[in-house]
């Protein structure tokens, strides 16, 4: 064994060290959750912060996920229990609080994590070796990395993150694709400084170049500031007839404020995040017209989930990270199932397994298990997505418009799967 700087065992040199053969049976004497009490799974969450509007939702559809398992009986009856600490969407607390929910809440898996966290993270998530099933990161920056490489049963060569929710390539290309169509062939662009807004704007605007559109001035701004009128002058200097923005919904609510109160116009297009009634009731008539693409609802099991979801209680509302954290969930649950164990390495090795097929195709947890019991391989169809991970733990889904119409987000389009597949293939999302 070899202590790393923290004086803790580093689980991924254990891993080299033990081989895979290895890992069943000496999972047991790390405590690392193969003993017979009740599984926890960590919940990195945005419980406060500038995204923490989005939480509710996720919150529910994970605790809504769980009740189901449990009804049905996980590993012959034992819990599967979250514990969901918050990490405000710092990096550095992130940190912290992933390490809290290892060591002492001994998480064999983890459903959280944005794309502000994973990419300056990531050396340290794959030191950890415990698979991270996300419904949040966006980042084209995990476009190539994450997954089993397409070889579950050998860890070696596994980047342990998976995400439920489509890539920034993918529904950026789907913006970019809308606003050639609408005949905007020169935009503006003006983003924050976090790696989620330049994410979404580094795919909007290489899928838009890409396709004979041009950019005519981009700004970047610091995010939290009181008025964002300087900027504004800056980017409106330029000639374009729409422009594109990628902030967190509070510095959005400023700017687009400041845009509606100078009269600069033109035809605005937003990031994914500010589909929100919040910022049309700030903004006020103005925003009518602006338009966001989304990852769509395009799983095969969307209705199932929302019917739960809806008997479930609370009275959170379904953003665009909901059903992908039911689907993260639900295919951690089933990986630990197949397993017949509840260690990291087991869910990490099941997950590609009970996802992309060939199988007895299945809407939740509990067909599944009844699945494995009676010896079938399973094909887990999602809510949010069909779920079929990719080598690099990505999935592919439709893309909706929703354009703010009569002071309210009102779906007008949607952009299959199929038809972004042909624009984005598989190994650049």
């Amino acid at each position: 064994m070899v202590a790393n700087h923290t004086g803790t065992v580093n689980r991924r040199t254990l891993l080299k060290g033990v081989g895979a053969g290895g890992l069943a049976a000496t999972a047991g004497c790390l405590g690392l959750g193969g003993g017979g009490g009740a599984v926890t799974i960590g919940q990195p969450a945005a419980l406060t912060g500038q995204w923490d509007f989005l939480q509710p939702g996720v919150s529910k559809a994970t605790d809504v996920a769980v009740q189901q398992i449990n009804d049905a009986g996980l590993l012959d009856g034992r819990e599967l229990a979250i514990e969901r600490r918050d990490t405000a969407v710092e990096p550095q607390e992130a940190r912290t609080v992933v390490t809290q929910l290892l060591e002492n809440d001994d998480a064999v898996a983890l459903l959280g994590l944005f794309s502000s966290e994973l990419n300056p993270l990531y050396d340290f998530i794959q030191d950890q070796a415990t698979p991270v099933i996300t419904p949040w990161p966006g980042s084209n920056f995990l476009d190539t990395r994450g997954g089993d490489h397409g070889t579950p049963e050998d860890v070696s060569d596994d980047e342990w993150i998976w995400r439920t929710v489509i890539s920034d390539t993918v529904h950026t290309a789907g913006a970019a694709l809308r606003a050639l169509d609408e005949d905007h062939d020169t935009v503006g662009i003006i983003n924050g400084n976090t790696e989620g807004a330049r994410s979404w704007v580094n795919g909007f605007r290489n899928a838009y170049e890409a396709n004979d559109g041009t950019v005519a001035e981009q700004v970047e701004v610091s995010q939290g500031s009181s008025s964002y009128q300087s900027a504004l002058d800056r980017l409106f200097e330029s000639d374009f007839s729409a422009f594109a923005v990628s902030l967190p919904l509070e510095d959005a609510t400023t700017l687009m404020s400041d845009w509606a109160d100078g009269g600069y116009g033109r035809q605005p297009i937003l990031s994914d995040p500010l589909a929100q009634q919040d910022l049309i009731d700030a903004v006020g008539e103005p925003l009518n017209g602006a338009w966001a693409a989304s990852p769509g609802e395009s799983g095969p099991n969307y209705s199932a989930f929302e019917s739960a979801y809806q008997a479930g209680e609370g009275d959170a509302e379904i953003n665009a990270w909901t059903a992908p954290a039911w689907d993260a969930t639900i295919v951690t649950a089933l990986a630990i199932e197949r397993a017949g164990e509840a260690t990291a390495e087991a869910v990490e090795q099941n997950l590609g397994p009970v996802s992309r097929g060939p199988g007895t195709e299945v809407a939740d947890f509990t067909e599944g298990k009844e699945a494995l019991a009676n010896g079938d391989e399973i094909n887990y169809q999602g809510a949010a997505t069909d779920v079929s991970f990719t080598q690099f733990g990505n999935v592919l889904g439709s893309v909706v418009i929703n354009q703010v119409q009569d002071q309210e987000f009102t779906q007008i389009d949607t952009i299959t799967a199929q038809e972004l597949q042909e624009f984005v293939p598989e190994g650049e999302y």
